[in-house]
């Protein structure tokens, strides 16, 4: 009995295409030959490292312009409109270290840095300043920046979720510079034998303005983590979830940042030391530029954006 065969489908192999690899200044690096349009521009960088052996992917910046943004890693070629030929623009980001590191480092030098004034060494503030008094506002700083440190800690190591495995070596001495130091300068003042501490009424507002904070930058923390599958880099716009902390995200794009300013705003007004308000206004600013560049993200991203302030509700 004769029975049809079954139709063959012919396979082609991929029409693979030449990418040429320059510097901002048109100087050649390399030319990348075995990628095809539906390749991404992390299998381009791959090949880059084949040729040029002390460069790890995480460590190469691709753009199709040369003021353009740096391409994501999982963009197909295809959809930059890349062919045969085309050119992309290389720059080598420098020695890279991973962020699970640099946070690591960043909040634990913090809590040695403060708690090293907690004892009041002879050396710093004399022979007789341990047997001094403390004020019970003393006290509950202390508590309160190592809960801080501690929770970042743990937060580092199983809440948050990275879009990019590293950064540059350079931002790790930047960064703790900046957190150390005023771990230091704060923890000095906080910690003196003749710190003057405010009134139990004053120390018990901030004391309960900072866990409510506290609570709040975890519970945003914890929703963004979910908004994430694990291993990907999935956006989703964020909303307010079953967790009355979360409702924050009905005003602003970054409410992390929001409960972190009121965290040390609160820490100010509880120790009342000039020194944690200078910390309060340099994170303040900073927060401020990370805010306003993801609002303008997930603007640019999710055209039904719901209309939000970036850090401050109703301000910014």
């Amino acid at each position: 009995r004769w029975h049809p065969s079954k139709p063959v489908r012919a396979s082609f192999p991929k029409a693979t295409m030449k990418i040429n690899i320059v510097t901002k200044s048109g100087k050649a690096v390399c030319s990348v030959s075995d990628v095809d349009a539906n390749s991404t521009v992390l299998q381009v960088k791959r090949s880059i490292q084949k040729q040029k052996k002390g460069l790890s992917p995480d460590r190469i910046a691709l753009k199709a312009e040369a003021k353009g943004k740096a391409l994501k890693s999982d963009v197909a070629l295809s959809s930059l409109g890349l062919g045969d030929g085309s050119t992309l623009i290389f720059k080598d980001l420098g020695p890279q270290i991973g962020w699970a590191t640099v946070f690591l480092a960043e909040y634990a030098g913090p809590l040695f840095c403060y708690m090293f004034f907690y004892p009041r060494p002879a050396f710093i503030y004399g022979d007789d300043a341990a047997s001094m008094a403390r004020a019970q506002v003393v006290e509950v700083a202390a508590a309160c920046w190592s809960a801080h440190y501690a929770k970042r800690i743990l937060e580092t190591l199983f809440v948050h979720r990275f879009s990019n495995n590293t950064m540059p070596l350079f931002n790790l001495f930047k960064n703790c510079s900046y957190y150390w130091g005023f771990a230091a300068m704060i923890g000095y003042f906080v910690n003196h034998p003749l710190y003057t501490a405010p009134s139990d009424l004053q120390m018990q507002i901030g004391l309960g303005a900072f866990i409510f904070a506290e609570l709040g930058n975890l519970s945003i923390h914890v929703a963004l983590r979910n908004l994430r599958p694990a291993g990907s880099r999935v956006r989703k716009i964020p909303y307010p979830t079953a967790n009355p902390f979360t409702l924050l995200f009905r005003f602003v794009s970054c409410p992390n940042y929001s409960y972190e300013v009121l965290a040390w705003t609160a820490f100010t007004l509880m120790t009342q030391t000039a020194m944690a308000g200078f910390f309060m206004l340099a994170g303040l600013f900073q927060m401020t530029q990370w805010a306003l560049g993801k609002h303008r993200n997930y603007r640019k991203e999710f055209p039904k954006y719901p209309r939000r302030k970036s850090i401050i509700p109703f301000i910014i």
